[in-house]
């Protein structure tokens, strides 16, 4: 008899709640370590080389501040490096250590490999992977079916619903009961159910046919971000994953279209702010609804004493330096009720790297 291949583990996916609850710890020393890795079911020799390289430069620098806490930080940063060695691994690696906090997460986009010992985590590279593969909903149908996914993290699984999967057996002349499009009427309530407690960008995949139908009739197309016109009802779910995730990328690239021209607005109104430290102290002190921010920028820096001045920084591996005010940035901009938009290096060129648009005063 042949014998059946090993299940190859993969990684959990990323999660916005992870992210949440990293951006809210507040002690030093904070260490993060990130680092690019080969997916596989273990990490390579290479990659677990360059991760244990980060590690020793984590060490050297909490070890010459004398840093409180040092020891017990430096202890759970290596047990979570040895369990990351023999775990599965993605595009990257970030792993986070503090006094109470110890998270290793595989990230599935690419990073620029680095440590940070900062009183907060590092965060922005998250932040980024859930952009680049945002929370979304797949409807599968065809005449008669109906399947409804859940996808982060560049995987698929099946909605937690009691509506879903639906089938249609027909009545007793074998049509579809309620009409043609009894059955899609059906589906459609279903998925604004849905989508009420749990909004999130739609996929729809079926024949061309039974997504022309379901998009005369249907009331939930609001962010719909593309289909996958094919019968995959039956497809694994990889596969159908694998068709997914183009249409998300159209998706996310008209994203930064609107954050571009969203700004665009805003600065005719004079209701956005150019520059890292204008962005800082905006954020601080106005109501902030969008930062948009190029993918590669980073930002050194030192703050004043009462918070408000953002000072460039050379001397990196001060104590008083933020690794990264980018990332303090964001986390700034998230807690006040803004949203973000990572966008292309030079899209953002005329603004210095980043800019905030502000919402209306009261």
């Amino acid at each position: 008899m042949p014998v059946a291949p090993p299940t190859v583990r993969r990684p959990a996916p990323l999660t916005a709640q992870q992210v949440v609850l990293l951006q809210s710890v507040r002690s030093y020393p904070c260490v993060t370590l990130l680092v690019n890795t080969v997916p596989g079911a273990t990490m390579t020799a290479g990659d677990a080389r360059r991760l244990r390289g980060l590690l020793a430069s984590a060490e050297r620098r909490l070890r010459s501040e004398s840093a409180d806490d040092a020891d017990a930080v430096l202890a759970t940063a290596e047990r979570l490096v040895a369990e990351a060695e023999a775990s599965p691994t993605a595009d990257a690696l970030a792993v986070f250590a503090s006094v109470g906090t110890a998270l290793a997460l595989p990230l599935p986009v690419e990073v620029r490999e680095r440590v940070v010992v900062d009183p907060t985590f590092a965060t922005r590279d998250l932040v980024r992977a859930l952009h680049r593969t945002p929370r979304h909903v797949v409807l599968v149908l065809t005449s008669r079916d109906a399947r409804l996914f859940e996808g982060s993290g560049g995987e698929l699984r099946p909605v937690r619903s009691s509506s879903f999967p639906l089938s249609d057996t027909g009545g007793r002349d074998g049509h579809a009961v309620g009409g043609p499009d009894g059955f899609l009427r059906t589906v459609d309530r279903a998925l604004g159910t849905w989508l009420q407690l749990h909004p999130a960008p739609l996929v729809l995949a079926g024949p061309s046919r039974v997504l022309s139908a379901f998009c005369g009739l249907s009331r939930n197309l609001g962010r719909l971000a593309g289909q996958v016109p094919a019968n995959v009802v039956h497809a694994p779910l990889p596969e159908l994953a694998a068709r997914t995730r183009p249409i998300l990328e159209r998706y996310l690239h008209s994203r930064q279209q609107e954050a571009l021209e969203l700004l665009d607005r805003r600065t005719g109104n004079a209701r956005a702010v150019s520059g890292m430290t204008g962005a800082w102290l905006a954020a601080r002190t106005e109501r902030p609804e969008m930062l948009a921010v190029e993918e590669g920028l980073f930002f050194p820096a030192r703050l004043s004493d009462d918070g408000d001045l953002l000072l460039p920084a050379t001397d990196v591996e001060h104590p008083e330096v933020l690794d990264d005010a980018v990332d303090e940035l964001i986390e700034l901009v998230l807690d006040r009720g803004g949203w973000v938009a990572l966008v292309d290096d030079g899209a953002l060129a005329a603004h210095g790297g980043v800019a905030l648009t502000l919402r209306a005063r009261d």
